[in-house]
């Protein structure tokens, strides 16, 4: 199977490493090793070199987040978390992200899982992608937030009127995201007055907590949004898992959402592109797009509607993107304005909704 993508199976329960390993070997993916905990897990990545590591959070001894730390400390390896579909879960697992890992991807049916097989071809693509991602500079998954103390970008003379009024911004996210819509929601100033939007892919039962972190790390009010939300300037929404967001109306400062079961695009719900073009559609003041790391092709479209109706639309690089799809993607279709690593889309954005006073 020369060429192929080279994995390390981590799990405690016998059965799940038998069942996951079958699954990645169906799907193309050669399963060079299997570890039963963490310390297990370290060794076979010291030993194997492995493109890509399925990890189990829950495991006596070296659990998971034990494990991710010290891989990534001693050999940078993408490393996908296995987690429970549970708000528990989701905690765990975004402190896993803080350490180092790539992505998650939810267990349907709790830690020892036999409905796993019903997901095969998921999570194939999946670890897939997260085999793909470089982890080796730190920049991209792995960074944590920064605090309030020391998170804005902007010059602290900053005041509401050296922006635009009424801009929003709509980011997209998808693999090695989390980590990085921290980082640019908690450096953007409260003083700009945004709305924001935020479509991170990522299962119901993470979004409110995702919402909550974010609300943590910066200085906007962030929530996960529900059915006929409306926001205003120094606002946030977190789109919520297996719903669609779409901006509904605009008018006296703040936006109107819905939110809808309408059928997946690109595979994912939320999808960037339906919030991108109804915010295009709907929205008449300043419009930016943010298309952040992620695997597929979601955000490009709605890129291109933000464009198309006079908005400024950021890139993240190559470079310091864990997975380049997403960005790649809106790039080809020549809608975006600014190509930035993600330290500097704080200050893109600013830049795009700076009035120019001299002008």
């Amino acid at each position: 199977m020369s060429g192929s993508t080279r994995a390390v199976v981590v799990d405690d329960s016998h059965f799940m490493r038998t069942m996951l390993s079958d699954m990645l070997e169906n799907g193309g993916v050669s399963v060079v090793d299997t570890a039963a905990d963490g310390a297990e897990a370290v060794d076979a990545v010291l030993e194997h070199e492995p493109d890509v590591v399925t990890m189990d959070l829950q495991m006596p001894d070296v659990d998971g987040l034990e494990a991710v730390e010290r891989i990534m400390a001693k050999r940078p390896t993408p490393i996908l978390m296995l987690s429970a579909h549970t708000a528990d879960g989701a905690d765990v697992t975004f402190e896993a992200l803080e350490k180092g890992a790539v992505d998650f991807f939810t267990k349907p049916g709790g830690e020892v899982s036999t409905r796993m097989s019903s997901k095969e071809d998921q999570l194939v693509r999946k670890v897939k992608a997260v085999a793909g991602a470089d982890v080796s500079g730190g920049r991209g998954a792995g960074s944590s937030a920064p605090s309030r103390a020391t998170q804005s970008t902007a010059e602290p003379s900053t005041t509401a009127g050296d922006y635009e009024e009424g801009a929003t911004v709509l980011i997209a996210s998808s693999t090695g995201g989390p980590t990085v819509v921290e980082r640019v929601v908690g450096a953007l100033p409260r003083d700009a007055d945004f709305r924001i939007i935020v479509v991170q892919h990522m299962p119901d039962a993470f979004t409110g907590r995702f919402a909550d972190r974010l609300d943590a790390a910066s200085e906007y009010d962030v929530r996960e949004a529900t059915d006929g939300d409306r926001i205003g300037g120094g606002e946030a929404l977190v789109a919520p898992g297996g719903k669609h967001l779409v901006i509904a109306g605009a008018g006296g400062g703040r936006l109107r959402t819905k939110l809808t079961e309408d059928p997946p695009e690109h595979g994912v719900r939320p999808a960037a592109d339906v919030t991108m073009r109804s915010a295009a559609e709907t929205i008449d003041g300043p419009l930016v797009g943010v298309v952040l790391t992620g695997m597929g092709a979601d955000g490009a479209e709605g890129a291109r509607a933000i464009k198309d109706a006079g908005g400024h639309v950021i890139a993240q690089d190559e470079a310091s993107s864990a997975v380049f799809g997403m960005p790649k993607r809106a790039i080809e279709l020549g809608s975006v304005d600014d190509v930035l690593p993600d330290d500097e889309v704080p200050d893109g954005i600013l830049d795009a909704t700076r009035l120019e006073v001299n002008a």
